[in-house]
């Protein structure tokens, strides 16, 4: 079956950095675009960045821009999240996603989710 589990989490100060990592099985990773998202209790689940299926294109959300990067190994089934100068308001849980062929930032539109992994950043 299908999965794909999170890692790299944790707590980290303002200004500090982590890095997330996801491993997919159970799917041919490289047709699957990826994405990461991210929620707060109560709150939607928001977009934070995406990845075409070679990579060759990414996109942000505004309030990651310039800080986060996303990367894929396809022959390592994993995409990757890069969070530098990280602020409070990035605590979320983080969540990787697959959607089959294209990208698209709605949460709803992708096939098959991650457990989570948590951030939080202290002020």
């Amino acid at each position: 079956q299908v999965q794909l589990v999170e890692s790299g989490g944790g707590l980290v100060q303002a200004g500090g950095s982590l890095r997330l990592s996801c491993v997919a099985s159970g799917v041919t990773f490289s047709t699957y675009a990826m994405g990461w998202f991210r929620q707060v209790p109560g709150k939607e689940r928001d977009f934070v960045a995406t990845i075409s299926r070679g990579g060759a294109s990414t996109t942000y959300a505004d309030s990651v821009k310039g800080r986060f990067t996303i990367s894929r190994d396809n022959a390592k089934n994993t995409v990757y999240l890069q969070m530098n100068s990280l602020k409070p308001e990035d605590t979320a849980l983080y969540y990787c996603a697959a959607r089959f062929h294209n990208v698209n930032y709605d949460y709803r539109s992708f096939d098959y989710w991650g457990q989570g992994t948590q951030v939080t950043v202290s002020s």
